[in-house]
């Protein structure tokens, strides 16, 4: 089937021990969750509690539909660039509009079972938009980790640095302390214990001392999400969405990017559970549980979600082996948002700003980035230009234009391995090996010129074929055309070769198919290119091709 979630797959040898296991782990995820949540919904351009019900929703959605069994999703922070720009260009209604068609594009990947092929896109290009998107991450928070009064901050990421060195002197001391101990608690608690995420015990005691100070009448300029925010403590009703074929046509590239980056993500995320708690995931139904979650979530005003790496490493280490924990979590977090969440307002901005800052640092996997830059020139050329247009322009572009360059390389590394070989019997060469047996020799007869053909025969490598046969002066009686290394033939391929048949016919020069696997075999059988040749001209081995160019 292409759409079995986990969830049901689990539940028929579920039991009281693995249930205290899975409620244990999400609690611990949703309050791990709850920060998170609200950190990435403010850098992404929408108020604190929109990134709760994303986290909410999509992930209920995700634990009960998805293909893994510990999958925890929501917001994240690779949304963040591409969630912000949307919104600047097309406003809050655009974005719900875009989300609900990626929604439509990955649940239409994952009938087609597109889930395995998503994850062979190039390795640089997914380090490239990710070490972009991290680098984007870190200049957002800079106003906020430098406590800087600005009313309006550009979109683009060089205005961004421009206004700031300009700002430069309304750095506020306090901002930056707060940020900077945020950060070193979140980097050393790490060290004791990553089953609880430093994150939260940085929120919860930055936010206390900033209270406990503001509540004794002192005021350091450190601003609050209460100060800029108002959080709604209750779940919106669902709201209807206006769809038009203009506005289907002009948000069509930032949801397949929104499309293309949750797919990216949420397999990513899924594989690397997989390593550790040893199971398979279901790579269809991941995509479909996501298409879902992202059609659902923005008719409640949530953001984009997908499957979130942290949160469900989190999840892995509490004990969370089944969706029933990704459940939970949401639970966890519902209630939160009901009953707690005007607590939420205490939180300093700067603090925010510092677990953002290390969300960014890990993304950024500048170790990995730094590796790549000691591989081919094709590798490394890939990298810096999707990092580059990811960080100068957005992630739409560097998505299309680092996917399009890595297969113009691809293509070209094919056709640089595929080479075409022609030997005649008055050339040294004329003496070929069919077999690894030493002592088994070929001779090429005078007049019948034979065509190695080694690597796919595609369009990168068609025109090649027409080169090599343009270079031969002499025109033969025969010529073979040897094929056992071909594994397949493509459009172009079939549409040069027939063209070299008919031209061969033109000058009176028999043409013979040799070492045609059953792939290629069919492939001139729908063409018609087989019942032109005839298929006593389409030769089993080498031998009975020469042959039949004899006569014999």
């Amino acid at each position: 089937m292409v759409f079995s979630p986990k969830l049901f797959g689990t539940l028929k040898n579920y039991n009281q021990a693995q249930f205290y296991k899975d409620l244990m782990a999400g609690v611990i995820v949703g309050i791990v969750a709850l920060p998170l949540a609200i950190a990435f919904g403010i850098a992404s351009g929408v108020s604190p509690e929109k990134g709760l019900i994303t986290a909410i929703i999509a992930g209920f959605i995700i634990s009960f539909f998805g293909g893994s069994k510990v999958q925890i999703g929501g917001p994240t922070g690779a949304f963040i660039v591409i969630v912000y720009g949307i919104i600047q260009q097309y406003g809050i209604t655009g974005l719900a509009i875009a989300t609900v068609m990626a929604g439509a594009l990955l649940i239409t990947m994952g009938l087609l079972k597109l889930g395995n092929v998503i994850k062979f896109i190039p390795f640089p290009v997914i380090v490239g938009f990710t070490s972009g998107i991290a680098l984007t991450i870190f200049t957002t928070q800079i106003k906020d980790a430098t406590g800087m009064q600005l009313d309006k901050v550009p979109a683009s990421f060089i205005d961004k640095w421009i206004v700031y060195f300009e700002h430069f002197s309304g750095i506020g001391i306090w901002s930056v302390l707060t940020c900077a101990i945020t950060i070193l608690i979140i980097v050393s608690f790490t060290k004791i214990t990553k089953k609880i995420p430093g994150t939260l015990i940085a929120i919860v005691l930055v936010t206390f001392v900033a209270w406990l100070i503001r509540h004794l009448g002192y005021n350091l300029g450190i601003e609050t999400i209460g100060d800029r925010f108002t959080i709604q403590a209750s779940m919106p009703q669902p709201v209807g969405l206006h769809f038009d074929f203009a506005t289907i046509q002009h948000l069509l590239p930032p949801a397949f990017t929104i499309a293309m980056l949750g797919a990216i993500e949420s397999l990513l995320s899924a594989m690397v559970a997989d390593g550790v708690i040893g199971d398979k995931h279901d790579s269809n139904t991941e995509l479909i549980g996501q298409g879902i979650a992202n059609l659902v979530t923005p008719l409640f005003g949530g953001i984009p979600a997908t499957g979130a790496i942290a949160r469900t490493m989190t999840n892995i280490n509490n004990g969370g082996r089944t969706p029933v924990a990704g459940i939970i979590h949401a639970v966890v977090l519902l209630l939160i948002l009901l009953f707690l969440s005007p607590l939420a307002q205490h939180i300093p901005m700067s603090c925010l700003a510092g677990v953002l800052i290390v969300v960014s640092y890990n993304m950024s996997e500048w170790r990995t980035f730094r590796s790549l830059l000691k591989n081919s020139k094709s590798d490394v050329s890939v990298l810096l230009v999707t990092f580059s247009l990811t960080v100068v322009f957005d992630l739409t572009i560097a998505i299309t234009i680092g996917l399009l360059l890595a297969m113009l390389l691809l293509i070209k590394r094919l056709t640089e391995t595929s080479h075409i070989t022609v030997f005649t019997d008055d050339v040294s060469a004329s003496v070929y090996q069919e077999s690894t047996a030493s002592d088994e020799k070929l001779d090429i007869p005078a007049g019948v010129e034979v065509y190695e053909i080694n690597g796919p025969f595609f369009f990168g490598i068609a025109n090649k074929f027409d080169e090599v046969v343009a270079q031969v002066a002499e025109m033969p009686k025969a010529r073979i055309i040897r094929m056992r290394k071909v594994p397949f033939i493509d459009s172009t391929g079939l549409h040069n070769l027939d063209s070299f048949i008919r031209l061969s016919r033109h000058h009176k020069i028999k043409i013979i198919l040799s070492g045609v696997n059953e792939q290629v075999h069919n492939s001139l059988r729908r063409s018609g290119i087989a019942n032109e040749i005839g298929d006593e001209n389409i030769c089993s081995n080498i031998y009975d091709a020469l042959k039949v160019a004899s006569g014999k």
